[in-house]
């Protein structure tokens, strides 16, 4: 159980002694006139624009009932306050990190290896910060404020009302655009949380539900599944169906948040406490490049958000995440100063980028490159690398003409062939136009991957075909004729109209085809022009690897293919 107190943010304006309902109470019935008046004056110009459909500025405006009904929790900042018994329990070691570390940065330094040596260290003394009694070895991210910065305090929301896990971090990548748009100092903390939570190292064992196997919590390095349930900042990953430190789409969707967010908000603060994470998640994921082709693998089983969708080796969804992080990772470094590393990191985007290619088969981009049954379905969600890259205003991943193809293949196979296009973009569809129901979730419409395609079809300038693919997400949820979700949007529903997980996170990316349709001022990063192989950086790529190595996981927490696990249990109960 939770054994950590927290203040909530109201308590910085009117005290903790508990008695403050009356001002409370009195400030509301003064000021409420005001308030109403500031948000008329905020929904005004989108209510009024007739260039939308009538459906979507109110469903717009409606989904935002989850930064309140998601069990949203809002702290002061200040350091936690552990009971006793919390202090006593405290199980988080990092020493044999540490060392292993300051090793290291020594052995860089010696060699020369100025980014390597650089990020190291300034681990090294984060690591130090959030070991200090207070922090705890926590994912707290106040420790990151720089100096002049505003504290705004810690922002929790959960999963899903039935999912209940704080900040789900893959789900948060498409419903983070409403927090970004309208609240970017709580996206920046979230954020920053995320950054310490990768700098996080917790051996403890847990039990994983889909093979019964005990995993370490979270290894150095990884972004963290969710910032935790009971002990929240403290204990994270209270997911346990897999071991999310194999997860494929965690580590991009930071670096690219992490960008999105920079030329956002135009923080170079922010840019420069955070890179060292940005990196470190980077040299994270080079384990997954089996080949060292630049591009990462997955491996077999569902390893990524569609957590009981299995994928296999160079993929359309966390492929393209990946190729798009390597380009924000790059423009980042550019940001910070670290010109070996926006070097290095390009030349991987580079290489990266043309192995995702080959994915292409002259409509679409493949589910995968395995060869396998389902490898030629046609994921709604195949483009969200480009997606978010062009978001960012970086460069697109894909040509222009296979980003439009793929998009109307979407449309005509996953948003018409169902329901007359008026249920959103069923995840998978076979070439023969029959939905893919290898898998629970590939049958399923998710919503909030339903506004995350349309808002991909606005960057294209497709605005009537995106327009036409989330209005199923109306037609089903908010509308008089639909299936009466109003104010408890689900994750999914398939094409029975079965739902599944009532109030959940992820529509708020509604807020992603906003972001489409304003194109908002960005402070994009200028990004490199293309280089020849014969100026490669060996010195930052000889630098990456040791810290990649010094990373990787141990084979033992390597994950095990599915068939894998069918075989070994088959075996146990066989007696072999």
């Amino acid at each position: 159980m939770m054994s950590t107190m927290f203040h909530r943010r109201y308590t910085k304006f009117f005290g903790t002694h508990g008695n403050a309902a009356a001002n409370i109470a009195h400030d509301a019935i003064l000021k409420h006139s005001h308030w109403e008046s500031q948000i008329e004056d905020w929904q005004r110009p989108i209510l009024e624009d007739k260039s939308y459909p009538e459906w979507y500025p109110i469903t717009l405006f409606n989904e935002l009932y989850y930064l309140n009904a998601g069990s949203t929790v809002w702290t002061d900042g200040s350091p936690p306050v552990h009971t006793l018994e919390a202090l006593g329990i405290r199980k988080f070691s990092l020493d044999s990190t540490g060392d292993g570390l300051k090793s290291l940065v020594e052995k860089e330094t010696n060699e020369k290896s100025v980014t390597a040596a650089s990020i190291l260290e300034s681990v090294a003394s984060k690591l130090h910060q959030i070991q200090t009694p207070l922090a705890s070895n926590s994912a707290f991210g106040t420790n990151l404020l720089q100096e002049g910065e505003e504290n705004i305090g810690q922002f929790l929301y959960l999963e899903g009302l039935e999912y209940p896990m704080w900040n789900t971090y893959d789900v948060h990548f498409y419903s983070s655009f409403a927090l970004i748009m309208l609240f970017p100092k709580i996206q920046l903390s979230v954020q920053r949380d995320f950054a310490a939570a990768i700098l996080m190292h917790d051996p403890t064992k847990m039990p994983l539900l889909h093979d019964g196997q005990w995993a370490s919590r979270k290894a150095l390095g990884a972004v963290p599944h969710d910032i935790g349930l009971h002990d929240p900042w403290f204990e994270v990953n209270a997911y346990c169906l897999y071991d999310t430190d194999t997860w494929k789409d965690l580590n991009p969707k930071f670096v690219l948040q992490v960008y999105r967010d920079v030329v956002a908000t135009g923080d170079k603060k922010f840019a420069q406490a955070v890179w060292p994470s940005v990196y470190i998640a980077m040299a994270f994921m080079d384990q997954y490049d089996k080949d060292r082709d630049g591009m990462i693998e997955n491996d077999g089983f569902p390893d990524q958000t569609y957590d009981t969708w299995s994928v296999s080796g160079v993929s359309a969804y966390s492929g393209g995440l990946w190729v798009a992080a390597l380009q924000a990772a790059s423009a980042l470094a550019r940001e910070v100063g670290d010109k070996g590393s926006e070097k290095y990191f390009w030349f991987k985007f580079q290489k990266a980028k043309s192995v995702y290619e080959k994915l292409w088969n002259g409509s679409y981009f493949d589910y995968d490159n395995s060869g396998g049954r389902n490898s030629k379905s046609i994921q709604a969600d195949q483009l969200a690398g480009h997606w978010y890259a062009r978001a960012c205003g970086l460069d697109p991943i894909v040509d222009k003409d296979k980003a439009q193809s793929a998009l109307e293949t979407v449309y005509n196979f996953n948003v018409m062939k169902v329901k007359d296009g008026k249920r959103g973009a069923v995840n998978g569809m076979l070439p023969d136009g029959k939905v893919d129901m290898s898998t629970m979730q590939s049958r399923e419409i998710w919503s909030g991957v339903t506004y995350a395609v349309a808002a991909t079809m606005i960057q294209e300038g497709m605005v009537d075909m995106g327009f036409q693919t989330a209005s199923g997400v109306y037609e089903a949820s908010w509308s008089e004729r639909g299936l009466g979700y109003g104010f408890q949007t689900p994750e999914a529903w398939n094409t029975d109209d079965q739902y599944r997980s009532l109030c959940y996170m992820r529509p708020l990316a509604i807020w992603a085809m906003q972001w489409a349709l304003t194109r908002p001022k960005l402070n994009p990063v200028e990004t490199r022009a293309p280089v020849n192989m014969q100026d490669f950086p060996f010195a930052e790529d000889a630098g990456f690897a040791k810290v990649a190595r010094f990373l990787k996981l141990p084979d033992s927490h390597q994950p095990k293919s599915l068939f894998q696990t069918v075989y070994d249990y088959a075996s146990k109960k066989m007696g072999y």
